[in-house]
C-alpha cells in the first residue's frame, strides 16, 4: 500500500509540474507566426513518466494535464486539439518505447512531438472542415522535430534526475 501511494503521490506531483511548465509557456510569445508551434514543454513531464513509470501512467499524466490546462486557460475549444494531439504522441512513443533505451528519450520526444503537430492539424481539418490546411505540415513537422529534441533533452535529465533522487 505505501509503494502505491508513494506512486501515487510522485505521479501528482509530476502532473502538477507539468500543469506549471504549460502554464509558464503560455506567457512566452509564439517564437513563429505559425499556429500550433509552440515548444511544449508540459510534454517534458509527460515523456519522461513515460520512461519511469509506464505507458498508462503517462496516458494518465497527460489525460489530466490537457482537460486542466484547458480549464486553467478557459479555452475548452482547445481541448479537442490537444486530447487528438496528445494521444496520437503517446501512442507513437509507446510504440517505440521498447526499442529505446533511456540515453535515447530523445529520440521518443522527437517523434511524439512531431506527431502531436499531426494529431493537431488533422483534428483542426476535421473541425474547421479545411482540407487545406495540410499546407501547415512541413512547417509544423520541422517544429515538431526542434522542439522534440529540446523536450527530450530536457526529459533525458528529469529521468536521470527523478532516478537520482529515488536511490537516496
Amino acid at each position: 500500500m505505501r509503494v502505491k501511494l508513494k506512486k501515487l503521490l510522485y505521479l501528482a506531483l509530476l502532473t502538477a509540474i507539468s500543469l506549471v511548465l504549460f502554464v509558464v509557456e503560455n506567457q512566452i510569445p509564439a517564437p513563429v507566426p505559425v499556429p500550433g508551434v509552440k515548444l511544449g514543454l508540459g510534454n517534458v513531464i509527460v515523456v519522461a513518466v513515460l520512461f519511469l513509470y509506464g505507458p498508462w501512467e503517462s496516458l494518465a499524466v497527460l489525460s489530466v494535464k490537457v482537460l486542466l490546462s484547458a480549464i486553467l486557460t478557459g479555452n475548452l475549444s482547445a481541448l479537442a486539439y490537444s486530447a487528438a494531439g496528445g494521444l496520437l504522441s503517446w501512442g507513437g512513443m509507446c510504440l517505440l518505447r521498447p526499442l529505446l533505451r533511456e540515453k535515447q528519450l530523445w529520440v521518443a520526444s522527437v517523434l511524439g512531438a512531431m506527431l502531436h503537430n499531426l494529431g493537431q492539424l488533422l483534428a483542426a481539418m476535421v473541425i474547421a472542415a479545411t482540407p487545406g490546411l495540410i499546407a501547415y505540415l512541413p512547417v509544423l513537422l520541422l517544429s515538431g522535430m526542434i522542439t522534440g529534441l529540446f523536450t527530450g533533452a530536457a526529459a533525458q535529465a528529469v529521468v536521470g534526475r527523478i532516478k537520482k533522487i529515488k536511490q537516496k
